[in-house]
């Protein structure tokens, strides 16, 4: 059953007697899903980590997908740094839910040796996070060429990553982001059958998939019994422009329901990228400007789109 992994995870974390904000992930009114934490990239709020985490009490968001804070990118931080920031997470009850990592989002042709050593280092903090799951994609394809011409290269490095989580009793959460190999639903199914368990799940975003012109209602029917992990977000096939979960042509709704119906439990990761963050640049190929710098008042309205889908 989709979420059977998160479910455990989730159970793991809140075993140790800590428990995170959560004011309004249990809330009584939601009419689906009601037993998902909600988490989020709390650096769509701010750079800084402490104005992350005080927007965050605010609207009640007790986990957060860390990918960056203070300046750092998630797989630039030293241990020590990491360790500093468990600390200030715990003072205010937010817990990481995932290691929102660059891992595998570099290009096929590029140098993979020095990047698998930082899914090494990446490990490490995830553990010291005490989160089982670490983000990760299928590696950028060159412009113009086929994604077929480089599977072989694909399934190397995928099979190298997935046995390194497997040692250190991890979780990759293989993102579909645009212009990977695994960015429509065929190839990312391709990659769960070849490695999914234990140590590989999918991460299923809307929107992503959206703007690679795949249908997401078929892509769930392709993928849901592999599904361990939710980013939400939604877009408009038109343009791929990205809007509030529910807005767009991503199926939200309807997915959410049938997430519902399957009894998943696992973690719903809002993505708003409705404005012009900091680190935006950096984390898409050819990022168009979204027009607009209130970071804070854009994320409560991606908010308040994720609790009207649940609640509505």
């Amino acid at each position: 059953m989709a979420g059977d992994c998160c479910r455990s995870a989730e159970g793991k974390m809140a075993a140790e007697g800590f428990r995170p904000v959560e004011r309004n992930q249990m809330n009584e009114n939601r009419r689906i899903l009601k037993a998902c934490p909600i988490s989020c990239f709390a650096d769509e709020i701010s750079p800084s980590v402490d104005r992350q985490t005080a927007f965050m009490e605010e609207l009640g968001i007790g986990w957060m997908e860390f990918r960056s804070g203070d300046g750092k990118g998630v797989a630039d931080y030293t241990e020590a740094e990491a360790e500093a920031l468990m600390s200030r997470l715990e003072a205010k009850k937010i817990r990481i839910s995932a290691v929102g990592s660059p891992i595998g989002k570099i290009g096929i042709l590029d140098d993979f040796e020095p990047h698998f050593a930082r899914l090494s280092h990446v490990a490490e903090l995830a553990k010291i996070w005490n989160t089982p799951y670490i983000r990760a994609f299928s590696f950028f394809i060159p412009e113009g060429e086929k994604p077929e011409k480089f599977r072989d290269e694909v399934f190397r490095r995928m099979d190298r990553m997935v046995e390194l989580a497997a040692k250190k009793g991890l979780i990759l959460l293989h993102e579909n982001e645009k212009e990977i190999y695994g960015d429509v639903a065929s190839r990312c199914l391709e990659l769960m059958e070849a490695f999914g368990g234990e140590n590989l799940k999918a991460t299923f975003d809307f929107a992503n998939f959206v703007q690679c012109g795949q249908d997401t209602l078929e892509a769930w029917e392709m993928l849901k019994k592999y599904v361990a992990y939710v980013h939400v977000k939604d877009a408009l096939f038109d343009g791929g422009k990205v809007v509030p979960a529910g807005q767009g042509d991503g199926n939200v709704k309807e997915i959410f329901a049938r997430l519902d119906a399957a009894g998943y439990e696992g973690f719903l990761s809002l993505e708003p990228h409705l404005a012009d963050f900091a680190g935006l640049q950096g984390l898409e190929k050819n990022a168009a400007k979204r027009g607009r710098n209130d970071t804070e008042a854009a994320f409560a309205v991606a908010y308040e789109a994720l609790q009207t889908l649940l609640c509505g």
